[in-house]
């Protein structure tokens, strides 16, 4: 009987414990009745392409507790959304080198990269079976029993940490912290991190009806947060917006904006990196208080990036292990 060929590789964005959900599924391959090699793939798709591939199966059960015990991705990831005419590169080199199991563990863009896939291989009749293994600190890819994405946990643990050092901050020097939050398009995270965190407020692009939003509309909510803290006694406080509301933005309004460049990826999308949310709408609140001849001292920062290679949590351990 032919042996099993499994290919695993890791896309998208770095995530705690995304190395133990790799783990997983090399220690689980080898049990199969009809276990045989055992291939990662670097970089992610690309390497699929690039046939960059390493034969996990002479790993020892040691060295693959250490991979797992560490942050980020062992492998290499990519943020490549492959199209129809890249899924077929990526099927042909499959099939080069007969491989007949593919796990992707990644976010939505590698789901649907998953899909195309396996379309493909159906109507070429190669028997391919894919495995998508959901990670995301977004927590946006619905899951059965409202379970999370693994590493969304670790996230928010570790932002409600950086949060609550700004919140103790602010109340010493007597001022404002605009923190801009990842999730492109669900606000979870920012939504997680400010209610655990106990933040003035979390503005997240769910709340706004379809559509474009203006920037006035964020910085009304903004502004009357301010105005009612003031109210209340207090001249601080840490607003939370998602950096989807960036994407929601008018694009037309955005280039009006001195210093700001909308930039485009290659699939329509506008470059959520390259536009400063945080500064901008800093200035714009400062501006009104201005107009009014009030003081307003806010400092404007993004959380982001520091929140996906963090050591995991034990929720995150425990749940890819169970996975």
């Amino acid at each position: 009987m032919p042996r099993d060929k499994v290919l695993v590789a890791q896309g998208g964005g770095p995530t705690a414990v995304i190395n133990q959900s790799l783990v997983g599924v090399v220690l689980e391959a080898r049990k199969g009745k009809n276990a045989g090699c055992v291939y990662g793939a670097f970089h992610g798709v690309r390497g699929i392409v690039d046939e960059d591939f390493t034969n996990l199966s002479r790993e020892s059960e040691t060295n693959l507790e250490k991979v797992a015990a560490t942050p980020s991705s062992a492998l290499g990831s990519t943020r490549d959304k492959p199209d129809e005419k890249y899924c077929r590169e990526i099927l042909a080199s499959l099939q080069a080198h007969g491989i007949d199991r593919f796990f992707y563990i990644g976010g939505n863009d590698s789901s649907n990269t998953l899909r195309i896939l396996s379309q493909q291989a159906r109507k070429a009749r190669y028997p391919l079976r894919c495995v998508h293994v959901p990670k995301t600190i977004d927590n946006d890819i619905p899951l059965p029993g409202n379970m999370p994405t693994f590493g969304f946990q670790t996230a928010r643990h570790v932002g409600v940490g950086l949060v609550h050092n700004l919140m103790e901050d602010a109340r010493t020097t007597g001022r404002w912290y605009l923190v801009v939050t990842m999730g492109r398009k669900a606000g979870h995270l920012t939504l997680g991190i400010g209610k655990a965190s106990g933040a003035t407020l979390s503005v997240i692009a769910e709340e706004f009806p379809p559509g474009p939003v203006a920037l006035d509309r964020v910085c009304d909510i903004l502004e009357g947060a301010i105005l009612k803290r003031r109210a209340m006694g207090h001249v601080d406080g840490v607003a939370l917006v998602a950096e989807g509301i960036g994407e929601r933005l008018d694009p037309e309004e955005l280039k009006d904006i001195p210093g700001v460049e909308v930039e485009y990826d290659p699939h329509g999308h506008i470059e959520l990196r390259e536009i400063p949310l945080a500064h901008v709408l800093k200035n714009k609140v400062e501006e009104r208080f201005a107009v009014r001849g009030e003081k307003l001292t806010m400092v404007d920062a993004n959380l982001g990036y520091e929140l996906r290679s963090a050591p995991p949590i034990p929720f995150d351990c425990e749940y890819v292990r169970d996975l």
